[in-house]
């Protein structure tokens, strides 16, 4: 006869069935480790090792604070080009954050995008994306974006005061900045964006970013830098995010270049 399985591991299996059937959905606490002890699951010991049981197969996310969260079933969409579409924003009020729930048929509520506005002085990246030294007076505008109680990222947008001054910008409400946010209010400043520079690359995250985010032990982070200029090269946002990287799937759709063809046509 086969040995009868460890308390722990039938936990973890009952709650791993619960949340494959749907009868926890993405982003939904499990009952705190307290409760499942005082309802006679077992011990701290047990309920602990049936959740990082369950954490380790990814259904979860156990942080200090937060308790332990389902994840979401599949990556989100986080779109390349086409989540800056003009059309989204400038005619509508669908902002990038927003375009990627769509893209990816999930819901979303604008305030689940919080954020922090304060004038400071330009790091050194910062300073030299928009031509200035470094100290200079620069308004940053941080935001914290989830999906439901999940944190997805985040992502501080660093901006001249001549071109924000004023503005919904620097308006430290939750929630985009006003209908088709901060590109919106950029273009009827008079600053239209004409196009951006995305870099990303993958690392360790600190502490902090670790709490914040709700990562899993081991979990990375992509970080984000994007340029965004003007049709003339004016600076008029620089942009640092902090990803979790295992809640989103990017994708680009662009034309392929032919260099040889544009130069061929230019004599």
């Amino acid at each position: 006869m086969a040995p009868k399985a460890p308390k722990w591991r039938d936990l973890a299996d009952r709650f791993g069935e619960q949340i494959r059937n749907g009868d926890y959905e993405p982003g939904q606490q499990l009952p705190q480790i307290r409760e499942l002890v005082e309802a006679g699951e077992g011990s701290k010991e047990t309920v602990h090792r049936a959740y990082k049981a369950l954490e380790a197969e990814g259904l979860v996310t156990m942080t200090r604070g937060h308790g332990t969260v389902v994840r979401p079933k599949s990556p989100l969409k986080r779109l390349g080009i086409a989540r800056y579409d003009k059309a989204k924003w400038r005619d509508g009020d669908e902002v990038a954050f927003i375009a990627d729930r769509v893209a990816s048929g999930r819901t979303y509520s604008r305030n689940e995008q919080t954020q922090n506005v304060s004038r400071v002085k330009a790091p050194a990246a910062v300073a030299e994306a928009h031509g200035l030294p470094e100290g200079a007076d620069v308004y940053a505008r941080a935001r914290l974006v989830k999906e439901g109680t999940q944190p997805t990222h985040t992502l501080t947008s660093y901006y001249r005061p001549e071109h924000v001054e004023g503005t919904r910008i620097v308006d430290p409400t939750p929630g985009p900045a006003g209908r088709g946010g901060g590109f919106r209010v950029l273009y009827d400043a008079g600053y239209e964006i004409d196009h951006m520079r995305e870099e990303l690359f993958a690392r360790v995250p600190t502490a902090e970013e670790a709490q914040l985010l709700q990562l899993s032990p081991g979990e990375w982070v992509v970080e984000l830098h994007r340029t965004t200029y003007t049709a003339d090269g004016t600076v008029v946002e620089f942009a640092i995010g902090v990803h979790a990287a295992t809640r989103f799937a990017w994708s680009y759709d662009f034309k392929v270049p032919d260099s040889a063809a544009s130069e061929g046509e230019s004599k």
